[in-house]
């Protein structure tokens, strides 16, 4: 699907496509990329590279075709191991020509174009354009960490109820979550510096890559202090299941120690072998005391040495 958006002094649509304005494409459909290649004219290998959902952060020219791909925060709809995971936007820029890819259907840019129209204001021009999208990531991104805390306390609320392994797995994906986002943060922040040297940048951009690089570096040292956060927690727990297993461990030995004596006991007078008892009719209860007995004392003596 494809939208064209007018920028100049507000955003708004277009009913087909003019120089100078933002052509939105989201999941894009073969008769939409056959619009960019055939009509604009688009590298078809740029479309290719935005396809790829691993592709990093990366600025790229080419016969004055500008690509520039930024990573960005995704919630995954269907079930999945890391449900909090990034991928590319593409952003294609020529003479007349603004484009932007994604091969799937965001929050962020729907809160992009809300938020540009709630402000009636548009872009000065594209380069304009591409450091708000940066600006935005940024946020969307910090707002995804406090998601994802959330998910956090909730899962270590769980655990001081009780260890489930359910728990433990969701606390997992969030750390696979994390590391996908502090990854792609980095990535992000060092194509913005390169930004700065490779498009034209006026003084109000400059202004923007201020406030950009303030909401990244806050992105970032959040992700940090999150993961700090979990990996602290999953060793914690982790602790405290090897401390619970060495204890029941420790409780079944005791017992097995214990039951040790009795069992010896019986052993030795149920021998084939005259003990000198067998014609007494205390002698089978004199060995049932004995037990009783011994077993009392050792079970005493490892209460004491608090083994059980």
């Amino acid at each position: 699907m494809r939208t064209y958006w007018k920028y100049d002094a507000s955003l708004r649509t277009l009913e087909a496509w003019e120089p100078d304005c933002w052509t939105q494409v989201t999941c894009p459909t073969p008769d939409d990329e056959e619009f960019l290649i055939e009509e604009l004219h688009v590298p078809d290998y740029f479309l290719d590279d935005i396809r790829d959902k691993d592709e990093r952060s990366r600025y790229e020219y080419d016969e004055g075709w500008s690509l520039i791909i930024l990573r960005i925060p995704y919630i995954r709809e269907v079930a999945s191991r890391t449900p909090h995971t990034t991928i590319p936007l593409g952003i294609i820029m020529n003479k007349g020509v603004c484009i932007t890819v994604c091969n799937f259907e965001t929050n962020m840019m729907i809160d992009f174009v809300s938020y540009q129209q709630k402000r009636n204001q548009g872009f000065t021009d594209s380069v304009d354009l591409v450091f708000r999208l940066f600006l935005s990531s940024a946020v969307w991104y910090l707002k995804r960490l406090k998601q994802i805390n959330v998910l956090i306390e909730e899962a270590k609320r769980n655990l001081d109820k009780k260890i489930d392994n359910e728990d433990l797995i969701g606390l997992s994906r969030l750390q696979d979550s994390l590391t996908y986002f502090i990854t792609s943060i980095r990535g992000n922040e060092t194509l913005l510096s390169k930004l700065k040297f490779k498009l034209p940048v006026d003084e109000l951009d400059a202004d923007l890559i201020e406030d950009v690089t303030i909401e990244m570096n806050q992105a970032r040292e959040t992700t940090n202090i999150y993961a700090h956060i979990l990996d602290s927690t999953m060793e914690t727990y982790a602790s405290i299941i090897n401390n619970n297993m060495a204890r029941v461990m420790k409780q079944m030995t005791s017992v097995s120690i214990i039951l040790m004596f009795p069992t010896l006991i019986a052993s030795i007078f149920g021998m084939n072998l005259i003990s000198g008892m067998e014609n007494y009719w205390w002698g089978f209860p004199l060995v049932i005391v004995l037990s009783f007995i011994v077993t009392g004392v050792f079970y005493g003596l490892f209460r004491f040495k608090t083994w059980i």
